[in-house]
């Protein structure tokens, strides 16, 4: 029987331990932590859980009165103004880490099932490939205890840490990382958060929108530098106007601890100061200290280790998934990647990993879906595309739900019409993005979404919308 050790129980591991159990191989995941990983311990899960109770909040606070709800409140009139619904952070957190858990379970639940052995502890590789192209691997138990694996294929899916700045130490009571914040037992009364990309805008957004005063600092001239630059400006745009301070162009240089307050340095001398700081500038591939390169693994200069786009290493028999590849930093990517590794040892039909079919969504109010080609592939010329943006303020069931921001955009081949990408802001827009992703990953054409039935009055109609102008432009030569 064929031999698989797995080191790191996330998406990209347990995935690869069901793929490989139910082809017949005698699979070992090795996790020190609990199946499911960051992403659904520290990461993916509880951030998505907290943010479903701050989108409840936004929902309520931003529209009740347009769509003539009336709350009974015992408000005094002068203090009217007063916000009417609250939020207990500790009863929020501790749902949370509830939540979190029961998936962890029943993960590890799956995978025990499906015939695979989970080991607690950290595994490394040891030394270069035998004569008989097995592999070695030491699992350090929590009391220092180790055991030896043999393999003939190993798996490293060991995700990533936060990374940290050196004079922003976080404290877990004032300065925090991203694992941290679910113990809070209260609300941060002023929230610093230093990094804008999708950790540090979608904790912002949460925490503005359960009460918090945030200022988010980003060292970019705006939000979400990696994303589409139109969805960007939407919701920096919806930041600002419901109150947060964003401070674009300014990097932390360091942040410390006064009393019961936050000090963070900028690196042009300002001095910004709040309740609690949140740091969210990165993450670091889990590789040290696992015997890698001593085993024949090439690592980027970042600490990520090189894969191909079946998953393999530069070492025989060893392959990579997940975050810790610095792929897409996405469960469903380290997830594909892990099942594709198992696939490709195991000898079954396998499909190389095809980034352009990837969907992808950032989890702010209002959310931001994108998949396949972006804008700046467009405006930089890798790819000859025509585009159309459908603001959803046309759109009639957008209307009635008293949604102003967000819109639909499109690109699509000139001549064939072939969808090659699409980006969706809305809320929502991780369910509104699959027909633009089912689009992109079978070359269907706009003519096609656009002869499609949608409902009326829905969302998704702007979808076939925008399939019909960019069917209309490409008869007509339109850019």
């Amino acid at each position: 029987m064929t031999r698989i050790v797995i080191i790191g129980g996330g998406p990209g591991g347990y995935e690869a331990a069901l793929v490989g159990s139910q082809l017949g191989a005698e699979v070992t995941v090795v996790d020190s932590d609990g199946l499911g990983g960051a992403s659904v311990l520290t990461d993916c899960v509880p951030s998505k859980t907290l943010i479903a109770t701050a989108e409840v909040m936004t929902t309520f606070d931003s529209s009740y009165e347009e769509l003539g709800i009336i709350v009974a409140d015992d408000t005094p009139h002068i203090e009217q103004a007063a916000r009417v619904v609250g939020v207990d952070l500790g009863k929020v957190n501790r749902r949370v880490k509830r939540l979190a858990l029961a998936q962890s379970h029943d993960i590890t639940a799956s995978v025990t099932r499906a015939g695979a052995r989970v080991m607690r502890g950290r595994g490394r590789l040891d030394g270069l490939q035998a004569a008989d192209g097995s592999r070695q691997v030491v699992v350090t138990a929590a009391d220092g205890t180790e055991e030896r694996l043999t393999a003939d294929a190993v798996l490293i899916a060991t995700g990533g840490h936060p990374r940290e700045i050196p004079d922003a130490q976080p404290d877990g009571e004032r300065i925090l990382n991203w694992t941290q914040v679910y113990d809070l037992d209260e609300l941060p009364e002023e929230l610093i958060v230093v990094g804008s990309g999708v950790t540090g805008a979608e904790f912002a957004g949460a925490y503005q929108a359960l009460g918090s005063r945030v200022t988010l600092v980003s060292s970019r001239d705006r939000v979400l530098p990696g994303e589409d630059p139109d969805a960007a400006a939407v919701l920096e745009d919806v930041f600002r106007r419901r109150g947060m301070n964003v401070m674009a162009r300014s990097r932390a240089q360091s942040a410390k601890r006064v009393g019961d307050r936050v000090e963070v340095t900028l690196s042009d001398g300002r001095v910004i100061t709040g309740s609690h700081c949140l740091m969210a500038v990165g993450a670091i591939p889990n590789t040290e200290g696992m015997g890698l390169e001593e085993s024949g693994v090439r690592l980027k200069e970042s600490g990520h280790i090189l894969t191909d786009r079946v998953s393999r290493t530069s070492a025989p028999g060893v392959y990579a998934a997940g975050d810790v590849t610095g792929v897409f930093a996405l469960a469903s990517v380290a997830a594909m990647q892990g099942r594709i590794a198992m696939y490709h040892f195991l000898g079954d039909a396998v499909a190389p990993l095809d980034l352009k079919t990837v969907s992808s969504n950032v989890f702010t109010d209002p959310e931001i879906a994108t998949v396949g080609y972006s804008q700046a592939d467009v405006d930089e010329h890798r790819i000859d595309a025509r585009v159309v943006k459908l603001p959803l303020l046309r759109n009639p069931r957008a209307k009635m739900q008293g949604i102003r921001d967000g819109f639909v955009k499109i690109f699509c081949r000139p001549g064939t019409g072939i969808v090659v990408g699409g980006c969706v802001v809305a809320p929502r827009a991780s369910e509104l993005i699959h027909p633009i992703s089912i689009a992109v990953d079978n070359n269907l054409t706009v003519e096609q979404i656009a002869n499609t039935f949608t409902v009326y009055p829905s969302l998704s109609g702007s979808i076939a919308e925008v399939a019909r102008q960019l069917h209309t432009r490409k008869l007509t030569g339109e850019d």
